[in-house]
């Protein structure tokens, strides 16, 4: 006896088994590539916030060096037409602003160092071709 059923082919049957399959990779393959997306818009925000608070800070540093020049360029003008007390006193302003404005543009280098891209992303694309391959890391 025989466990096919009857009238149906058993090529047809595998070839019907062999569609499932490519199916159910079909579908899994475009979850993972769904589930990458997400982790990618993720990873975007992320790295936009930190160059976003990096670039605010570069921001407030030229707005910094602005006033420097302006300070400078006014105790420079009043020192030399007064000869006296008041251009020091500007100078003073102007090392002030200077120092806000190194403060300032330190901070905001080491914010947009420290915006890492898409590091998990790149890390899980690498992945997928030896997963697909059957070769996945054993974690």
């Amino acid at each position: 006896m025989s466990h096919h059923e009857p009238g149906v082919d058993p090529q047809a049957r595998s070839l019907s088994n062999v569609g499932d399959l490519f199916a159910d990779i079909s579908r899994d393959l475009s979850t993972l590539i769904r589930q990458e997306t997400e982790l990618a818009k993720a990873e975007l925000r992320q790295t936009a916030t930190q160059a976003g608070k990096g670039a605010g800070m570069l921001g407030g540093a030229a707005v910094a060096g602005h006033f420097v020049l302006l300070f400078l360029s006014i105790a420079a003008w009043w020192g030399l037409g007064n000869e006296i007390g008041r251009g020091w006193s500007a100078l003073v302003v102007a090392a002030v602003w200077a120092i806000v404005a190194a403060v300032l543009a330190s901070k905001g280098k080491r914010e947009m160092k420290q915006a890492k891209g898409l590091p998990q992303t790149t890390q899980t694309a690498r992945e997928i071709p030896d997963a697909l391959k059957g070769n996945e890391d054993q974690r």
